[in-house]
C-alpha cells in the first residue's frame, strides 16, 4: 500500500514591506499546523512586483521568522526565479481561448465605466474589493488589430475569459475550507470578480496565476492564509481546474487589526516585528499579542 504524503504548509509574504504582527499571525499558524501534523513547513518569497520587492525585506523576513522560532525547508522559492513557469501556465491558457490580451490603461477603463454608468442611470457591478468590473473593452477586439498593436511594441495585460472559463468548467467550482477540525465545501462566485487579469503588462504574470503554480510545484497541501483572500480563492480554483492542478484544502484565518479596526499596513512601526524585536520583546509575548 503506498504511503499517503506528509501535508504541505506555506508562509508566502511578498517583500514589499517589513513584516508586522498579522504575518506572525499567519506563519505561526502554518508553523504550528505543520507541526501537528508531521508535516513540512515551507517559506516563499511573493518577489514578483521588481518595482516595490527590496532584498532588505527578503533578508529582514528571515530574521523575523527565525526570531520567532520558526524553522523552514531550504531553499526557499523565489518567484523572482521562476516567471517561466508562470509564462507556461499562461501559454496553456491562450493556446485554448481563455485568456486574451487587454491593452486598456486604467483611465480607459474609468472612463469606460463612467460612462456606462451614465448610460444606466446605476452604479457598475463591483469585484468582492470594491473595484469596478472590467467592461470587456479589449475582450472582442479584431485579430488584426491585436496582431498590428503588438507588431508596435505595445505590451498588454492578460485577463482570464471568465465566462468562457466557467463554460468549460461546466459551472463554479467549489473549494474546501477547513476550520475548528471541520471541513466544509464552499460553492465559489468568481463570476464576482469579472475578467480577472491572469498577467500583468510589467511582469508578465500575476499574484493569481502565480500563486497556484506555485502552490502545485510545490506541492502544498493545505493553504491557511489570511480572511482578506477569502474570496480570491474563487479565481484559484477556477485556474487550478483550467491547468490541471490540484486542489489544496483551504484555511482562512481571522485577520490582526488595528486600533481603528482596520487591517494592519507593513508601513506601521508599532505593529512591525522588527520594531518589537528592537524593543526586547521576547517571542512569546508576541504569540500573546496576537491571541495564541
Amino acid at each position: 500500500m503506498p504511503q499517503k504524503s506528509s501535508p504541505v504548509f506555506r508562509f508566502a509574504p511578498s517583500p514589499n514591506g517589513w513584516l508586522h504582527l498579522g504575518h506572525a499571525l499567519s506563519a505561526i499558524l502554518n508553523s504550528d499546523a505543520a507541526r501537528r501534523s508531521r508535516g513540512r513547513f515551507l517559506l516563499r518569497i511573493e518577489d514578483i512586483d521588481a518595482t516595490r520587492a527590496r532584498e532588505e525585506f527578503v533578508d529582514d523576513a528571515y530574521r523575523d521568522l527565525a526570531w520567532l522560532g520558526l524553522a523552514w525547508e531550504t531553499p526557499v522559492r523565489r518567484q523572482s526565479q521562476h516567471l517561466d513557469d508562470y509564462a507556461s501556465a499562461l501559454d496553456a491558457l491562450k493556446s485554448r481561448g481563455l485568456a486574451y490580451p487587454c491593452f486598456c490603461a486604467r483611465s480607459d477603463i474609468a472612463r469606460a465605466v463612467a460612462d456606462k454608468e451614465r448610460e444606466s442611470g446605476a452604479p457598475w457591478p463591483r469585484d468582492p474589493e470594491g473595484a469596478p468590473l472590467y467592461p470587456g473593452t479589449c475582450r472582442s477586439k479584431r485579430d488584426a488589430e491585436i496582431a498590428s498593436r503588438l507588431a508596435a511594441g505595445e505590451i498588454p495585460a492578460w485577463r482570464l475569459d471568465m465566462m468562457r472559463a466557467l463554460a468549460v468548467l461546466g459551472g463554479p467550482p467549489h473549494w474546501t475550507e477547513s476550520a475548528d477540525g471541520a471541513q466544509t465545501s464552499i460553492d465559489a462566485d468568481p463570476a464576482a470578480w469579472g475578467d480577472v487579469v491572469v498577467a500583468r503588462k510589467d511582469i508578465g504574470t500575476s499574484y493569481h496565476l502565480a500563486v497556484v503554480v506555485d502552490d502545485a510545484l510545490q506541492g502544498v497541501t493545505h493553504v491557511v492564509r489570511g480572511r482578506d483572500l477569502y474570496f480570491a480563492t474563487a479565481i484559484h480554483r477556477v485556474l487550478q481546474i483550467l491547468l490541471g492542478l490540484p486542489e489544496p484544502v483551504y484555511t482562512h484565518h481571522r485577520l490582526v487589526l488595528d486600533e481603528a479596526g482596520g487591517k494592519l499596513s507593513k508601513s506601521v512601526k508599532s505593529t512591525a516585528l522588527r520594531e518589537l524585536r528592537a524593543q526586547g520583546r521576547a517571542p512569546a509575548e508576541i504569540r500573546a499579542m496576537i491571541g495564541l
